[in-house]
């Protein structure tokens, strides 16, 4: 069960002009359930993406990158096509030929070029993409394309995540109310390096092409590439933004007001669809937030929040409620900050001062950590005191759940 994250209404989910969303069952993996996913977009719409640096880059990724960055003037990209059950990945150049395939039927549904389809799989890795049955299933994606399927969207790309994830936000930017709606998912393999295992977000503002490609990098930095859950990359990692350009708001240039209106809205929905994979890590109980403080560079403040994120015995002590916090100080040490002065450092649990100075603070009283341990949500801080950045992570705790989902995935 996720970590404290309700579930969406599919009411409150905002439709945005210039998309529509179909789904299909096609069997992929298992019959009866929504696993092919349809984004139709408007002609005026930008698109752009970060993905996975995984040098074992899934074959939609490869395609995806390569339709993106061979756009044409007068050839936008028309439309999004998601498989789950499979990640189509480690499958060499047969795969590609299926990711190519899965673009060409889709295009020739849609009468545009294959070059202008964008095709995403998450799944199994190391096993043939079903491309018969994908394509089999485009018609019925397309024969309910609506604007206000968003959740059902999110429900079409889950594989391992408990529950759908998806959520809107309106905000006014110089006088024009501006739409924004996303979906994500993710469970497990959750390390990101330039994005997410899926995300896609879309708003009706008309935005520049180069404005967006320096907002997605800009808010997929301090957004999904801030989560882990178990530290490991996937092959799959896609996050893309799309604008839509319906609105009359149009952003041309990122040194505007304008700009950064947009940009922290992207950045908070982008945040919280991030959040909800962790609250919903596989097999997870407890939601943790890691922040170090008195940074010299954000790099060694990552560094050491991610050691304590992804330490196995910092993680099954969170789940244990084992107030043995030793364990977050060799994850400090360990971090590959090889100047760091450990006689600088403090440590916080939530409102709990465990470490003075390098040691063991002489006010701290076990039952007090261990009341914080027994949370649901949890706050770690470090404050290093050799400087003024801080940079925040977020992570959850390592159950025996996590071991039986991974060992049972496949069957």
């Amino acid at each position: 069960m996720a970590v404290n994250l309700p579930l969406p209404i599919p009411e409150n989910l905002t439709a945005v002009a210039g998309i529509e969303l179909g789904h299909a069952e096609a069997g992929i993996r298992k019959a009866n359930r929504k696993d092919v996913l349809v984004m139709k977009l408007a002609p005026t719409a930008t698109v752009t993406g970060v993905f996975t640096k995984n040098r074992f880059c899934a074959a939609p990724v490869q395609v995806c990158k390569e339709h993106l960055s061979n756009r044409k003037a007068g050839a936008p990209i028309q439309a999004l096509v998601i498989n789950t059950g499979n990640a189509n990945a480690g499958t060499g150049e047969s795969g590609l030929a299926d990711a190519n395939a899965t673009c060409a039927a889709l295009a020739k549904l849609l009468a545009c070029d294959a070059s202008q389809i964008l095709p995403f799989s998450t799944g199994v890795i190391l096993e043939p993409l079903p491309v018969d049955r994908l394509v089999a299933g485009l018609p019925q994606a397309i024969s309910n394309l609506k604007a206000d399927n968003w959740y059902n969207a999110a429900l079409s790309i889950m594989t391992t995540d408990t529950q759908p994830k998806a959520a809107s936000r309106q905000v006014t930017i110089n006088g024009h109310a501006i739409t924004l709606t996303g979906v994500s998912k993710g469970a497990g393999m959750i390390k990101p390096n330039m994005a997410t295992m899926l995300g896609f977000m879309a708003t009706d503002a008309k935005v520049a092409q180069p404005v967006l490609d320096h907002m997605v990098r800009q808010v997929a930095d301090r957004s999904f590439n801030c989560i882990t859950i178990d530290g490991d990359t996937s092959t799959n990692d896609s996050f893309i933004v799309i604008a839509t350009g319906t609105s009359p708001l149009q952003i041309n240039a990122i040194d505007t007001p304008e700009y950064t209106a947009l940009a922290d809205a992207v950045l908070g929905l982008s945040q919280e669809l991030a959040q909800m994979i962790v609250r919903d890590g596989e097999g997870a109980t407890k939601f943790i937030t890691v922040t170090v403080e008195d940074g010299r560079d954000v790099e060694e403040c990552r560094k050491i929040a991610y050691s304590i994120a992804h330490s196995p015995l910092v993680k099954t002590a969170f789940f244990a409620s084992d107030p043995n916090l030793g364990r977050i100080l060799a994850a400090i040490g360990y971090a590959g900050v090889d100047d760091l002065d450990v006689s600088k450092l403090n440590l916080y649990l939530d409102d709990v001062w465990v470490a003075k100075n390098g040691g063991r603070n002489p006010d701290y009283k076990e039952e007090d950590g261990q009341r914080v341990m027994k949370q649901s949500e949890i706050t770690v801080r470090v404050k290093l005191g050799r400087g003024n950045v801080d940079a925040t992570i977020w992570t959850c705790d390592l159950s025996h759940e996590y071991v039986t989902i991974n060992a049972d995935y496949r069957s």
